[in-house]
């Protein structure tokens, strides 16, 4: 078991570190909201992430280009609503008033979104997930099961330390939260637009 265990916590991680829509996210809420109302957020991929391994699955690990295409484009909108929701927050602060902090189900939701619109889980299940597990789960179901856990535990672990690190520099004072809240939402920002550029740049050359 320890053959499969060992690429899913080595995946769960490099998925976590790399920057992508969902780290995005999570981290710029760390940074404008805190730890306590970012941590739950965290866990969004065990929910998200259900209806992308079955899909993926079921159409033996393969997802189609066109549907990776459009994810893309419906993804780099989506942040782009994000980024403008960070953006908005930089300006409460500028003005001095207290920012609007949203529920803790409402960041959960949004968490979930954001990576059910970003092709990477479909990917990296239909490239590397998806048949390993297929692989594990034939020779022995545990095999399958411990990949899944090592993947998703150590993913979520990483996202967490993470989110702690960012959170850290809120002490740091209001002007720097403040300057970290519109870095993150010109990152957001600059990941939409790229998503978009992806997604219709893929359009064209199919």
């Amino acid at each position: 078991m320890l053959a499969y265990l060992m690429p899913g916590m080595a995946y769960g991680f490099a998925a976590a570190v790399t920057p992508g829509p969902l780290s995005m996210y999570l981290l710029s809420q760390a940074v404008s909201v805190g730890w306590r109302r970012t941590l739950p957020a965290a866990f969004s991929p065990l929910i998200s992430d259900g209806p992308v391994a079955v899909l993926v699955l079921t159409v033996l690990c393969r997802v189609p280009d066109g549907l990776v295409h459009y994810l893309r484009l419906f993804g780099g909108v989506f942040i782009l609503y994000l980024a403008l929701g960070a953006w908005k927050s930089w300006r409460a602060a500028d003005a001095g008033n207290p920012i609007h902090f949203e529920s803790s189900p409402n960041r959960f939701l949004k968490a979930a979104i954001v990576n059910w619109l970003n092709p990477n889980p479909y990917l990296g299940w239909s490239t590397f997930l998806g048949p390993m597990v297929l692989s594990g789960w034939r020779k022995s179901p545990a095999n399958g099961t411990v990949l899944v856990f090592g993947f998703y535990t150590t993913m979520i672990a990483a996202m967490m330390g993470m989110i702690l690190l960012f959170a850290a520099t809120r002490s740091f004072g209001p002007q720097v939260r403040r300057s970290l809240i519109g870095l993150s939402s010109i990152a957001l920002a600059c990941l939409g637009f790229y998503q978009l550029w992806l997604g219709i740049s893929a359009l064209h050359a199919a």
